[in-house]
């Protein structure tokens, strides 16, 4: 994924999780779009960002 974070080894970066937390979805839509991604997932994708930045 060209260096991105991605989450537990999944072709799924955290920006992607945070663009769509960005635009207004809901974690359980969020959850339908990647069936594969677990609420923690989500979690662990904003934790990494707010310590990054």
């Amino acid at each position: 994924m060209g260096g991105k974070a991605c989450v537990r080894g999944m072709r799924v970066t955290v920006g992607m999780i945070v663009e769509q937390i960005g635009t207004g979805h809901s974690f359980d839509e969020i959850l339908a779009d990647y069936p594969y991604l677990q609420r923690e997932d989500i979690l662990q994708a904003l934790r990494y960002v707010r310590s990054h930045l």
